[in-house]
C-alpha cells in the first residue's frame, strides 16, 4: 500500500517540468544518486492536512513586478524545523523564481511580468495541488510540494518553477497552456519530448523522423528499478528514465528536429495567446492534446508525401469530418480523443495498415479544415451554440472556484480578475 501511494504522489513529476530555451539549458546540481533522491523524497511526502500558519516573506523578485508574499504554511507543525531553517528555505525558493522570472522574459521579452503575487510550499494534498501533481498555478499563485522542489532543483535544473511561471502569463484554461509549455520543456532536453511525447509524436513523426515511434520504443523499453536496497523506491519511472543515460546520436537527432520545430512551437504560442477561448474549446472538444501543434505545423512546414487515390482520401476525409464534428466530450464530459478514433477507423475500416499514410492524410485534413486560402488559420468550431455553453460553463467553473473558502483571497481576487476577462475575449 505505501508503495502505491508513493507512487501516485510522484507518478507526475515528469508532466510537470520545463525548458530553458536552445539559447541557455537550465543545468541541475551535480547528479544525485537513485538511493539519496529516494530517501530525500521519501521524507518529503506529502502529508495529512494540518491546520497552521507558517513563516513568510514579501519581496519584489524583478524590479518592475509587483510584490510576492513566499510562505510555508504549517512549517512547525509538520515538523520541518527540525531539519530546516525557515528564512534559509524562504530565500532558496525566492532565489528560484528570480531566476526563472529572468530567463522567462529574456526568452519572451514581449510577455509582460508574470502576476505571481504568492508562492505557497504546500506539505499536503487538497483539490488545488492533487497527490498526482508536482506543482499548481492557480490565479496569480503557485503551489508547490516539498518534494517537488527537491526534484526540480535536484533533476530537473528549477525547469517546474520556468514552467509554472509560465502558466501564469496564460490567459485562460485548458490543454493548449500544457501544449505551449510543454513546448518550453523539449528545447531544453529532447528527453522532455519522449516523456510527453503524445503531444508531439505524430508531428515529429510525419515531418521529421520517421522512425521516432522506434526510438520512444527503445527509450521506453529501458529497466526501471521498483526498490533499493531491499526498500520501496519512491522515485518514479519518469524520473529513472530522464536519468538513465540513452542513445546520444538519437538524442541529438532529435533535438535538430525540435530546432527546426521552433517555427511552429512560436505559432502554437502565437495561436494560444491569439485564440485562448477558440484553443480551449477545440482540446476540450476533440481531446487531441497536440491538436494546436498539427494545425500550426500544417501551416508552415510542407506536407510529408503521400500516395493514395483521390476516391479513398474522400473517405478517409469523412471518417475525420464525422470525428472532428463530435460533441460529445463537450456535451456529455466524455474524453474520447478523436484524433485516435479517426486514425483506428482508418486503418480497420478503409485497411490503410501504414502509420505514414494514415498520418498523411490527417495533416492534409488539417490543412482543408484550419488553414485559409492565404495560409491564414483559422481555428473553426463545429458548433458555435457548443462553443458559447463552453464559455459559460467555464465561467461558472471559475466562479465556483472563486467561492471556494479554501482559496486565498490572492487568489481569489485573480480568479474574479480572470472572470471579468472573458467577455472581452469572447466573439459574439
Amino acid at each position: 500500500m505505501r508503495k502505491e501511494v508513493c507512487n501516485a504522489v510522484l507518478v507526475f513529476f515528469v508532466f510537470l517540468t520545463s525548458l530553458t530555451f536552445i539559447i541557455a539549458p537550465l543545468q541541475a546540481k551535480e547528479p544525485v544518486g537513485l538511493g539519496e533522491l529516494n530517501r530525500l523524497i521519501q521524507l518529503h511526502l506529502p502529508k495529512k492536512f494540518q491546520e497552521g500558519v507558517g513563516p513568510s516573506k514579501k519581496i519584489k523578485l524583478l524590479p518592475e513586478s509587483e510584490e510576492t508574499v513566499f510562505t510555508i504554511p504549517g512549517f512547525e507543525t509538520y515538523g520541518c524545523g527540525e531539519c530546516h531553517q525557515a528564512e534559509q528555505l524562504l530565500d532558496r525558493s525566492i532565489d528560484r523564481m528570480r531566476k526563472s522570472l529572468g530567463l522567462l522574459a529574456s526568452i519572451f521579452p514581449d510577455l509582460p511580468p508574470p502576476p505571481l503575487k504568492q508562492f505557497i510550499i504546500q506539505s499536503w494534498a487538497d483539490e488545488w495541488l492533487r497527490p498526482g501533481q508536482f506543482a499548481h498555478t492557480t490565479f496569480d499563485t503557485i503551489r508547490i510540494f516539498p518534494a517537488a522542489i527537491l526534484v526540480d532543483s535536484q533533476v530537473y535544473g528549477n525547469a517546474t518553477h520556468l514552467h509554472e511561471s509560465l502558466h501564469l502569463t496564460q490567459p485562460f484554461l485548458g490543454i493548449a497552456n500544457e501544449l505551449e509549455a510543454y513546448g518550453l520543456n523539449i528545447r531544453s532536453d529532447p528527453k522532455f519530448l519522449f516523456l510527453n511525447f503524445p503531444y508531439f509524436a505524430d508531428t515529429l513523426t510525419a515531418f521529421f523522423i520517421t522512425d521516432f515511434p522506434d526510438i520512444l520504443n527503445r527509450f521506453f523499453a529501458r529497466e526501471v528499478k521498483e526498490a533499493v536496497l531491499g526498500e520501496d523506491l519512491n522515485v518514479p519511472r519518469e524520473v529513472q528514465w530522464f536519468l538513465m543515460p540513452f542513445e546520444v546520436d538519437t538524442l541529438n537527432r532529435v533535438a535538430t528536429a525540435i530546432e527546426k520545430l521552433e517555427p511552429v512551437l512560436k505559432e502554437v504560442s502565437r495561436l494560444n495567446r491569439e485564440y485562448p477561448l477558440e484553443s480551449a474549446y477545440l482540446g476540450e472538444q476533440t481531446r487531441a492534446v497536440s491538436l494546436l501543434l498539427d494545425i500550426a505545423a500544417v501551416k508552415i512546414l510542407p506536407l510529408p508525401p503521400l500516395d493514395l487515390d483521390s476516391s479513398a482520401l474522400d473517405e478517409a476525409f469523412s471518417i475525420l469530418e464525422r470525428q472532428f464534428n463530435k460533441l460529445d466530450n463537450t456535451r456529455l464530459g466524455y474524453r474520447i480523443d478523436r484524433k485516435r478514433e479517426a486514425l483506428m477507423t482508418m486503418s480497420y475500416h478503409l485497411r490503410l495498415k501504414d502509420s505514414a499514410t494514415r498520418l498523411g492524410i490527417y495533416f492534409r485534413f488539417l490543412k482543408k479544415r484550419f488553414i485559409g486560402v492565404g495560409g491564414e488559420v483559422k481555428l473553426v468550431v463545429p458548433d458555435e451554440k457548443d462553443f458559447k455553453l463552453f464559455v459559460e460553463e467555464k465561467r461558472r467553473d471559475i466562479a465556483k472556484m472563486a467561492g471556494s473558502p479554501k482559496l486565498t483571497p490572492v487568489e481569489k481576487e485573480g480568479a474574479l480578475r480572470m472572470l471579468e476577462s472573458i467577455p472581452a475575449t469572447r466573439r459574439d
